[in-house]
């Protein structure tokens, strides 16, 4: 294997699903911040916006799946998928 085929986990691409489209990302993880932007063309904003954000097929071994909250990491690798809402508290 050459220098140029040793590439660093971090500038690897990764094909990942949020809300049911295809995403290139490059990395090892990815942050609840990151999702947002990739679901959402503009992201609906404001004090009352909560967003939920559920994945599977990433994290590890032990934890394969669950939900994310601000602030949060995710591993992730090709096929990981997330889903994330946008409410209204009220």
């Amino acid at each position: 294997m050459t220098d140029k085929e040793k590439k660093d986990p971090e500038d690897r691409v990764t094909t990942i699903i949020v809300n049911g489209r295809p995403k290139e990302v490059t990395g090892k993880e990815i942050s609840f911040e990151q999702v947002i932007q990739l679901a959402f063309d503009q992201p609906p904003h404001g004090n009352d916006t909560i967003f939920s954000v559920t994945y599977r097929k990433g994290g590890n071994e032990h934890r394969p799946e669950g939900v994310m909250v601000e602030g949060d990491t995710v591993k992730i690798k090709k096929g990981t998928t997330f889903n994330v809402s946008a409410t209204n508290r009220s």
